[in-house]
């Protein structure tokens, strides 16, 4: 199922008021996390699968990224995109992350956040990655924790008084689709196990260099109390890999 709730009008006005839609990347949580996994991208060939507003794109730029592909299934997403965008070697094309065909070793970096867990063939992109990265280049990704989307409703348990009392986990070996809220509107994500994430990653032919399942810091915690809920339960799974240095860009 390829979804493109971002161009329903109030759908994409409700996720426009979202503070990482006005702030940006430090606007995010886990950015400081994700930033730390991303490689130099110093005169690299950068890919973003679910690009959104560019945020990351025009990061990698700023970096001395060589160029930069972002992609979006959303016409709103990639007009704001384009609007916050001055750069001529940052392009943004329409095309739903399952559609991408690019070539063998065409980047050398390839990006990911918060877009995977809504897309229902993790493998076949797996693949279409490692086919189009460069020997030695690099993936790295978030998506939804598994425990937080194991449960379609994504929500604690409360207590008598609405105290949080616990996060419930149910049916986490079963994976496949939940209908879940998001914005006050239904949308589907993709629930899988850290073990298949992480197995099919290795299985696509990636080495895996680093997990986070971003342990709130003290000093997040001290910004944002809020931040406090992930210390009683993971929001986010982070990963960087690697394609093999020695592989032929061929395969």
């Amino acid at each position: 199922m390829k979804q493109n709730k971002y161009d329903d009008l109030g759908f994409f006005e409700k996720y426009s008021q979202m503070p990482r839609s006005v702030g940006g990347l430090d606007a995010a949580g886990e950015w400081s996390t994700f930033r730390a996994l991303i490689p130099d991208l110093r005169d690299k060939r950068v890919l973003d699968l679910g690009c959104g507003f560019g945020w990351h794109c025009r990061y990698a730029r700023e970096h001395q990224a060589r160029s930069v592909v972002g992609v979006d299934l959303s016409e709103n997403m990639l007009e704001r995109a384009r609007t916050m965008t001055d750069d001529p070697h940052i392009e943004y094309r329409r095309l739903a992350i399952e559609d991408i065909d690019f070539g063998a070793g065409e980047f050398d970096v390839v990006i990911s956040s918060l877009s995977l867990h809504y897309v229902q063939d993790f493998d076949n992109i797996c693949r279409k990655i490692y086919h189009c990265l460069a020997a030695g280049g690099s993936f790295v990704l978030s998506v939804e924790h598994p425990i937080f989307t194991a449960l379609a409703a994504q929500d604690w348990y409360y207590g008598q008084q609405g105290e949080k009392l616990h996060w419930p986990v149910d049916d986490y070996h079963k994976e496949g689709p939940r209908q879940a809220r998001f914005l006050e509107d239904d949308v589907i994500k993709y629930h899988r196990t850290v073990t298949s994430y992480i197995n099919t990653l290795i299985e696509s032919g990636f080495q895996i260099t680093k997990l986070s399942e971003l342990q709130p810091t003290q000093e997040m915690l001290d910004q944002n109390p809020a931040w406090q809920e992930e210390v009683r339960r993971p929001m986010f799974l982070l990963i960087a890999a690697v394609k093999n240095p020695s592989e032929s860009v061929s395969n």
